[in-house]
């Protein structure tokens, strides 16, 4: 039997001795060593290559620099000048080449203008990816100029303003006389004066909205189906994001849906036994939930004009409702003090549970405590971050992974001054005794930009404050006023720059009532702000907003609803004017 060993040698198999490389030795040699060939198309592109991969030759695969040590006495000089920089000094001698080299082909060669445009559809890309899936991911609260913002009021003879809604460029407002106005926004005017050292950011001169058409309702009258318009108090007011419809609710229970283009009236809904207090589309669709004081969620869909369901759960009134892009919505129940997300599609529902005091640990003084009794008001930032305003001034920001507030600023918008004791009491000659102390001030309106960290809320202090998501997601700062610069202890303000309390049980934090003071300026009898110090004289019942230009290139504009009272009844009476304001606030 023949083996290997007793073949002929003419007969064994040799292996073939190829002089040339491999294809996996080519490749491995494109990958690691020098590039000795270039593109004609890009003459510079070998030389940066050449010091991108030379780097990694160096570092990890040693063995193979010996292919590049032989090449030349010029190649061992260069490596005897750099035998003793550290690793770190050798990356930025290789990172400062690959700059250099990057300049010179510019200057060559210019920019690559479709590698420019590929980034930038990345980009893009990303931003849609992220939208898509509900999350924050742009944070632009930082890029706004909100002290140099514009002001430009408007009013058409009507009672108290409750509710306001924006698609661009028209705007939407409805009031407690049954009166329903057709807005067009103007567009942003260009600066007066140029800009000089001093003044880098003029303000353009303001521009009032326009009033295209109004339509008033029937007072004192019944509710009767052939009725085609509202009856009572209108409260609330929301436009599609198409443009196409106008939803409208009020004290008569009535949901009216109306078309944009000339308000005539397209469908009317009685199905609520109650007053219906808020209105939201949900984004990019004809889908509509209401709330309503019979406390229960409807939804609605106007492609059809049709009723869909009903949502029950709450054990109070439900005074506000918020909606992004996923089929989902966020109710606040009032006094029950419960925030609730309702899955429409899985038919659940998540219970967020609100009712904390504005200050986890005690002060010294008992009566700086003030209880939560009430969630008036709910914006969402992403599908799974929320923040609400209550009636004990505090502004909070929720998560849907927790059931308590992950931070709270209390008395964000400050207290009312303590009543003299001639407004408390009816003698001649009362009493010097102060009746009662200073209470805090209602979160009375609150909108957020979706997707972004900007939040913006309203009371009766006189400003629109800005709050800042924190980039870790767990807590908010404030950023300023609307308008113009704050004076210290005018109109009540609250920093988060002091130090915060440690989490309690249920997972939130809180700023300290005793840091809060500091930062606050309370209005105690005889100290409070003069009406002109004041950027809005009455109380902010609804704020909308929106950005000019892609994502905000052109700046943004925030419209505020305003009016003598509270849009939900007359407890609360301000000096001022019913009505509304824009602000327009330019890019940094």
């Amino acid at each position: 039997m023949s083996s290997f060993f007793t073949l002929p040698a003419s007969q064994k198999k040799r292996k073939r001795n190829d002089t040339g490389p491999t294809p996996s030795a080519k490749k491995r040699t494109a990958d690691t060593g020098p590039v000795t060939k270039a593109a004609p198309s890009k003459p510079k592109r070998s030389k940066r290559d050449e010091s991108i991969s030379g780097s990694e030759s160096d570092e990890d695969d040693m063995p193979k620099k010996s292919t590049v040590e032989d090449e030349g006495s010029e190649a061992s000089s260069s490596d005897s000048e750099h035998e003793e920089e550290t690793a770190a000094e050798k990356r930025l001698r290789l990172a400062e080449r690959y700059l250099a080299n990057i300049k010179d082909e510019v200057q060559q060669t210019g920019f690559d203008a479709e590698e420019i445009d590929r980034d930038l559809i990345a980009e893009r890309l990303k931003e849609d990816v992220a939208e898509n899936k509900g999350r924050l991911y742009r944070h632009i609260a930082s890029s706004f100029a909100f002290t140099q913002a514009t002001k430009s009021p408007f009013k058409a003879n009507t009672l108290c303003t409750t509710s306001i809604a924006i698609c661009p460029p028209y705007a939407y407002t409805v009031s407690k006389d049954i009166t329903l106005i057709k807005w067009q926004l103007p567009t942003p005017a260009l600066p007066t004066k140029k800009p000089t050292s001093k003044n880098k950011n003029p303000r353009p001169l303001p521009r009032r909205p326009t009033k295209l058409l109004s339509i008033k309702g029937y007072p004192h009258t019944s509710s009767s189906p052939d009725l085609k318009h509202h009856t009572a108090a209108i409260l609330t007011v929301a436009a599609s994001p198409d443009g196409r419809f106008v939803a409208t609710g009020g004290l008569d229970k009535r949901l009216i849906i109306w078309s944009a283009t000339d308000l005539t009236p397209l469908k009317i809904f009685s199905q609520h036994r109650d007053a219906i207090t808020g209105l939201a589309f949900r984004r990019g669709t004809n889908q509509l939930y209401s709330s309503s004081k019979d406390r229960t969620i409807k939804t609605w869909s106007l492609n059809e004009l049709s009723y869909v369901e009903t949502l029950f759960g709450h054990q109070d009134e439900v005074v506000d409702v918020a909606a992004l892009a996923q089929e989902r919505c966020l109710s606040v129940g009032a006094r029950d003090r419960t925030v609730r997300l309702w899955k429409v599609v899985e038919e659940t529902q998540l219970v967020f549970r609100g009712g904390g005091s504005s200050n986890t640990k005690r002060g010294k003084n008992h009566s700086d405590y003030h209880a939560e009794g009430s969630i008036d008001r709910v914006a969402m930032i992403d599908e799974e971050l929320f923040v609400t305003g209550s009636d004990n001034g505090s502004l909070s920001l929720w998560t849907i992974h927790k059931k308590k507030p992950v931070f709270t600023i209390p008395l964000a918008h400050g207290l009312d001054p303590a009543l003299e004791p001639e407004e408390a009491f009816a003698e001649e000659h009362p009493s010097e005794k102060v009746p009662s102390p200073p209470q805090p001030r209602w979160i009375t309106a609150l909108a957020a930009v979706p997707y972004s960290d900007l939040v913006v809320s309203g009371s009766w202090d006189g400003w629109v404050r800005v709050w800042r998501v924190s980039e870790d997601k767990k807590k908010l700062e404030a950023v300023g006023t609307v308008g113009k610069a704050e004076v210290e202890g005018t109109a009540g303000s609250v920093g988060v720059e002091g130090e915060r309390d440690e989490a309690p049980a249920g997972g939130s934090k809180e700023v300290e009532m005793e840091d809060a003071e500091d930062t606050v300026g309370h209005h105690h009898a005889g100290t409070s702000p003069r009406e002109e110090e004041k950027v809005i004289n009455g109380v902010i019942n609804d704020i909308a907003l929106f950005e000019r230009g892609d994502r905000g290139q052109d700046g943004l504009c925030i419209v505020a609803a305003i009016g003598k009272e509270h849009r939900l009844g007359r407890w609360q009476k301000v000096k001022g004017r019913n009505g509304a304001a824009v602000f327009e606030i330019s890019k940094l």
